[in-house]
């Protein structure tokens, strides 16, 4: 944050700059991806998984793990079960689903925000692609307008014999009573 580049964690596999996988990538641990992947990129296992997607990255297609670091570009959604961490450069046209957020000044993200407050389809045994959000429903009645303002007129203090007069709008507002300062010694 503040222009201050943090340091990324190191991964124990790589896909480097100039390679191009096409096909999804399945992954335990910790992976770097500096390349092109046209598919889905999934962590999972036993141990927390940190995918870190380099400047040079990008992935088009599903992301999935526990630790995501975006740097580059992904065309898709993204859940991070713990973190998700978007570097200054960072591009992402899809929902993204998290339970923390990181997001420096620069990075993009084209998608709906989607917090997660209970564990993700997942951690729960269920299948991701069987879980939807309930869609809203539509209105069952036209939205109808505010009726309009009545303005309210001022009226005189009454005698308690009398009804309550409109005031008219005097033509020149009342000049304030001029007080002259009392010089003299008490």
């Amino acid at each position: 944050m503040l222009g201050i580049k943090k340091q990324q964690p190191a991964a124990r596999s790589a896909i480097g700059v100039g390679v191009r996988i096409t096909g999804d990538c399945v992954f335990e641990g910790s992976l770097q991806i500096d390349g092109v992947v046209l598919g889905s990129v999934t962590g999972q296992g036993d141990q927390p998984t940190v995918l870190v997607i380099g400047e040079p990255g990008k992935v088009e297609g599903a992301v999935t793990a526990d630790h995501v670091v975006i740097a580059g570009a992904v065309v898709g959604p993204v859940l991070a079960r713990e973190v998700l961490d978007l570097q200054a450069r960072a591009s992402v046209r899809g929902d993204v689903r998290y339970k923390s957020l990181e997001m420096q000044r620069g990075a993009v993200i084209a998608g709906q925000l989607q917090p997660q407050v209970t564990p993700p389809p997942l951690a729960l045994g269920l299948d991701e692609s069987t879980v939807t959000a309930p869609k809203a429903e539509p209105a069952s009645e036209p939205v109808k307008p505010a009726k309009p303002v009545e303005v309210l007129k001022p009226v005189e203090a009454a005698k308690p014999d009398e009804p309550a007069k409109p005031v008219e709008a005097a033509a020149e507002p009342a000049k304030p009573a001029r007080l002259k300062p009392d010089f003299r010694q008490r």
